[in-house]
């Protein structure tokens, strides 16, 4: 079989290429420890309610000015239904589930978030202005999903 010199040239560049990349992988995955950013936090479904974080849950301003919002979701409310944030200030979310998956979406901004049972889902949101905003589970969940709702209400920024 012959083989043209171009036809060559071009097997073993491709060759070379994917040994790099290979190389590459091994080395920052291996040597370097480096590893794709994740944190997963776990929690026993059976003892949400008796555990310290979400047994009191609700909104709680830390004494760094930080605000949390601890919620719990199940079948077919979020407990807390209702809170109230600052406009203008992060506000982190730390959300599980006791029983099936749900979904939790903050209507008007880029509050999206899975809720999965045994896991602690977490994510930063800031609300720009006051408002009160609608928060849904958007992962059915059973047959009163479409009765699953909050409120977010936002206030004022502190003058």
């Amino acid at each position: 079989m012959n083989v043209d010199l171009y036809e060559k040239v071009w097997m073993w560049i491709a060759g070379v290429l994917i040994v790099v990349f290979l190389g590459a992988i091994i080395v920052t995955a291996g040597a370097q420890a480096v590893h794709p950013p994740s944190h997963v936090e776990t929690i026993n479904p059976e003892e949400v309610w008796d555990s310290e974080e979400f047994s009191s849950a609700g909104v709680e301003t830390l004494p760094d000015g930080r605000t949390v919002v601890t919620m719990v979701a199940e079948m077919f409310y979020f407990e807390p239904m209702e809170i109230e944030v600052t406009a203008g200030k992060s506000v982190t979310f730390r959300v599980t589930s006791t029983d099936v998956i749900h979904g939790l979406m903050v209507v008007g901004t880029n509050a999206n978030a899975m809720v999965i049972p045994g896991y602690v889902t977490e994510f930063t949101v800031t609300f720009p202005k006051a408002g009160e905003y609608l928060m849904v589970c958007h992962e059915y969940c059973g047959t009163l999903h479409h009765e699953m709702q909050g409120l977010v209400i936002v206030n004022e920024e502190e003058a």
